[in-house]
C-alpha cells in the first residue's frame, strides 16, 4: 500500500484535547477504509503565514498513514466536510522517516536550550 502524511489544521478556539481528538477521529477514518495509521504528532498552536478564515493561528496535527487511495480520499474529504478543520495538505511518500518529524526535532531543541542559552544572567537596570 501507498504511504502517505497527513498535516491538518484546525481552528485555534479548540482546546488541546478536542485537536488531538480530531487526529484520533480521522486515524479512526483511516483504519475502518482499509489503511494503518503509523504515527501521530500534535504540533501544538502555531502563528499561520496569512490568515485563514480569519484565524490567525492554529492547532497544527500529523500523520503518517499506509493506506489505499480510497481511505485518503474518504479521510480527506470528511476532513473538508468538518467545521473545526481549516487545512488538509496530503503528501505521497515513498519512505517515512525513522524518529519524529522536523517539527517535533525543532521543539526539543527549544526546551533543551533553557530560558536564556549561554548569554548568561540579565543585567540589572537602573
Amino acid at each position: 500500500m501507498p504511504l502517505y502524511e497527513h498535516v491538518l489544521i484546525a481552528r485555534q478556539d479548540l482546546s488541546n484535547a478536542q485537536a488531538e481528538g480530531l487526529l484520533e477521529h480521522f486515524s479512526a477514518v483511516i483504519g475502518d477504509n482499509g489503511g494503518k495509521v503509523l504515527g501521530t504528532e500534535y504540533w501544538g498552536v502555531k502563528t499561520m503565514a496569512y490568515k485563514i478564515n480569519k484565524n490567525r493561528k492554529g492547532h497544527y496535527g500529523f500523520m503518517r498513514t499506509e493506506s489505499p487511495s480510497g481511505a485518503v480520499q474518504e479521510m480527506e474529504r470528511l476532513a473538508r466536510l468538518h467545521d473545526d478543520v481549516m487545512r488538509v495538505l496530503t503528501v505521497k511518500v515513498d519512505a517515512h522517516d525513522e524518529g519524529p518529524s522536523v517539527q517535533m526535532q525543532k521543539r526539543d531543541e527549544r526546551e533543551e536550550r533553557g530560558p536564556r542559552g549561554d548569554r548568561g544572567p540579565r543585567p540589572e537596570r537602573r
